[in-house]
């Protein structure tokens, strides 16, 4: 590899580590973070939702943006806005400001993910491209790993401010050397900015959350929510109609025509919105009635993400062979027996009764993850993999995003940090298990259901690009 190359792909590589260190570390700080800054549960569900939902609806606007006025020129721009938000976040004094600084946050992760492949592609020749996805797929993948470890170690050792702060110099060495070292790309023929699209996207992912958030609050019939949630609907049927007639939409329809393709966004919106959206709850569970530090939560999910880690691995090799209708119908099988199995944690139990279900939701996860990255790209000609890849983004976290304000929904908003009761925090946690497991099951359904491809005997995309399979 070149001087370039290199730094290249040292800075796509630790840049992304950070913000996908962000989305991992934050989970195990947020009971520091509601003791601090006096917040209750609804609060910490924006902590996570503000970033996911900026992040889902401005990655494939950002995707766009870069190809017309240059990947590093983006890139560069959503690393210092990613970097200057760790620092808001950090200073934060009440939990209004730090989830407007995560929405910020997130919108510059949006840019740097849309942007972090094109910038590998424009440094390595298509030959060369393999290990540098290597690379970064295994950057990703030890990222999710050891995020809740590395947050719970930051927060018990210095404080919560320090998941944040931790982004600051790694920003800054990564800017330095994005200015030296990584060379500028563009396409001439990149499609206008689908405005209204982004708008009715934004506008009605906020309002679907929001009525989702406030609902048990407020109540499901009162004059806001009722409002709320009729505006979302109102504004995801204009999207669609917008995305119908644009001449150049940020999502074109028509791939949805692909059975395959359609199966493979179905089930990633299901996992997202079950499995992944749980652990803020489970998190809160372990913490907050269970009585575990930051440090000893994050050493709960230690065995069973390093399982999934390894199982993903395993299963890159066997996308050769086996149709990736069986991996992801059979994983999010997996991850609903897993999540049933969850259903059984109570008030006085042991860290070690989430330990099967999670491990068993794990294994599905690694399962599922090369063949979906293998399907959402593969499903669709090679030109347009980068939109495939997007939309499977986009699909992944507006479902994290809804996912934690649904199965909220179902979880008693008495405070656990002032006295709540956590049986009924304990309920309303395994209700919220049974409906993930159900969804789950419905995405693993619909999987059989729609899936055709076959899987060539031949060396799959995911095995060429385990970032994607990791991611």
């Amino acid at each position: 590899m070149t001087r370039t190359q290199k730094m290249t792909l040292a800075v796509v590589c630790a840049a992304t580590a950070m913000l996908m260190l962000d989305i991992a570390v934050v989970n195990t700080a947020l009971s520091r973070i509601a003791e601090d800054l006096g917040a209750d549960v609804s609060g910490l569900q924006w902590v996570v939702d503000a970033y996911t939902l900026a992040l889902a609806t401005v990655v494939l606007t950002a995707g766009s943006l870069a190809d017309r006025f240059g990947r590093k020129r983006l890139f560069q721009g959503g690393l210092a806005l990613f970097t200057v938000s760790s620092v808001a976040c950090a200073v934060a004094g009440d939990i209004t400001f730090l989830n407007v600084a995560r929405a910020v946050q997130g919108v510059g992760a949006a840019v740097m993910f849309a942007t972090s492949l094109s910038l590998l592609a424009a440094a390595f020749a298509v030959e060369e491209r393999a290990k540098a996805f290597a690379a970064y797929g295994a950057v990703i993948g030890a990222s999710f790993a050891f995020g809740p470890l590395v947050g719970g170690a930051l927060t018990s050792g210095l404080d919560w401010q320090w998941v944040f702060l931790i982004n600051v110099p790694v920003g800054a060495v990564c800017l330095w050397l994005t200015a030296r070292h990584v060379v500028e790309s563009r396409d001439p023929a990149a499609p206008k900015v689908d405005v209204p699209g982004q708008v009715a996207l934004t506008g009605g992912l906020f309002l679907l959350v929001l009525g989702l958030l406030r609902g048990n609050e407020d109540g499901w019939t009162s004059t806001p929510i009722v409002l709320e949630l009729g505006g979302a609907a109102l504004f995801l049927v204009a999207f669609v109609a917008i995305e119908q007639r644009v001449a150049q939409p940020m999502l074109p329809l028509r791939l949805f025509r692909d059975r395959d393709f359609s199966g493979a966004q179905i089930a990633a919106y299901a996992i997202s919105a079950s499995f992944f959206a749980i652990f803020l709850y489970t998190t809160l569970y372990l913490q907050q009635v269970l009585g575990l530090s930051a440090i000893e939560a994050g050493l709960v999910y230690m065995p069973a993400t390093l399982l999934n880690f390894v199982v993903a691995g395993m299963s890159v090799q066997l996308g050769a062979r086996v149709s990736p209708r069986v991996m992801i119908g059979g994983g999010l099988g997996l991850v609903a027996l897993g999540m049933a199995m969850l259903t059984g944690a109570g008030t006085d139990s042991s860290w070690t009764a989430l330990l099967p279900g999670m491990v068993v939701a794990m294994i599905g996860t690694g399962m599922f993850n090369p063949a979906l990255a293998n399907l959402a790209v593969g499903a669709v000609p090679v030109e347009q993999s980068g939109l495939a890849s997007g939309v499977n983004d986009t699909f992944r976290q507006a479902g994290i995003a809804v996912g934690v304000a649904a199965l909220g929904a179902l979880i008693p908003t008495a405070d656990l940090f002032s006295g709540g009761d956590p049986q009924a925090y304990v309920d309303g946690m395994n209700e919220a298990m049974w409906a993930g497991a159900a969804l789950a099951a419905v995405g693993a359904v619909a999987a059989f259901a729609l899936i055709r491809w076959k899987a060539p005997i031949a060396e799959p995309v995911a095995a060429r690009e385990p970032a994607l399979a990791t991611a």
